[in-house]
């Protein structure tokens, strides 16, 4: 068998080199980096179809000088969160606070994928007993109101221990026609208080009162305005947001809301 010139074998050994070389990648150095990082390069093809130095971060994909082989030996993985805890209790009692509840991260975003949505959120709340189980919370005036949504979730949660799940009274309903507001309502944009934005001068809302809001004994809720004779200008304000806040005058008391969902509220 003839043998090849040594000359030639080494024409051969450099091809061979040249052209592992060239399909060198991101598997070839084994990296995967975040962000911009010069140092995370290899030497080959490159997605721009230029040979030379090609990177393996994750800001390849802008500037367009990813190694060939990126997509394959890097992918992109979405951020992956749990589901939403549940509510934590007002931040304060008997007075307007916050509750807040919380999902984490179970994987984070790598290689260019999805980021994480939020983490929080907070709620406008407000609860009408003590630690030691006294009523407390009703003498705040003006009315605080917030989204009819919060209702359903009073209701799994009966706050005070004075009203039980099945008490016998069904509360009632206010009608006001809104006459001034802050520009802040029309602002929010975050989940749970974008409903505010359907707060409009002019406007007829209807506002519910139910138990536990509505006081033990005179079952009434804070601020219903029900004793106005509807000349009257009474104040409120958004639960969750303070600067929402705004005027309206008394229409009339009803035993049940009629108005579109985006116009019904629960006194709070």
């Amino acid at each position: 068998m003839p043998t090849l010139p040594g000359a030639l074998w080494m024409a051969l050994w450099g091809l061979a080199r040249l052209w592992a070389g060239a399909q060198a990648g991101c598997s070839e150095v084994g990296r995967c980096c975040p962000g911009r990082d010069p140092t995370c390069f290899g030497r080959g093809w490159r997605l721009d179809r230029v040979y030379g130095t090609c990177y393996c971060d994750q800001a390849c994909r802008l500037t367009g000088d990813c190694c060939f082989d990126y997509s394959r030996a890097c992918p992109a993985r979405p951020c992956i969160v749990g589901e939403w805890s549940p509510w934590s209790s007002c931040a304060d009692q008997c007075k307007p606070a916050t509750r807040v509840r919380r999902r984490y991260v179970q994987q984070e975003p790598q290689n260019g994928g999805e980021p994480c949505p939020h983490l929080e959120e907070k709620a406008g709340c407000l609860e009408y007993t003590t630690s030691h189980g006294e009523d407390c919370g009703h003498s705040y005036v003006p009315a605080f109101i917030t989204t009819s949504a919060y209702n359903k979730e009073r209701k799994r949660q009966v706050v005070s221990p004075q009203w039980s799940a099945d008490t016998g009274d069904a509360g009632y309903c206010m009608e006001f026609k809104t006459e001034s507001l802050t520009h802040y309502c029309a602002m929010e944009n975050r989940p749970l208080t974008r409903w505010m934005q359907y707060l409009r001068e002019g406007y007829t809302v209807c506002v519910d009162c139910q138990p536990p809001a509505m006081n033990t004994v005179n079952l009434r809720c804070s601020g219903d305005g029900l004793d106005s004779d509807g000349n009257q200008t009474l104040h409120w304000q958004a639960i969750g947001n303070p600067r929402c806040q705004g005027t309206w005058k008394k229409v009339r008391r009803v035993d049940h809301c009629s108005c579109p969902a985006v116009h019904s509220f629960i006194f709070i």
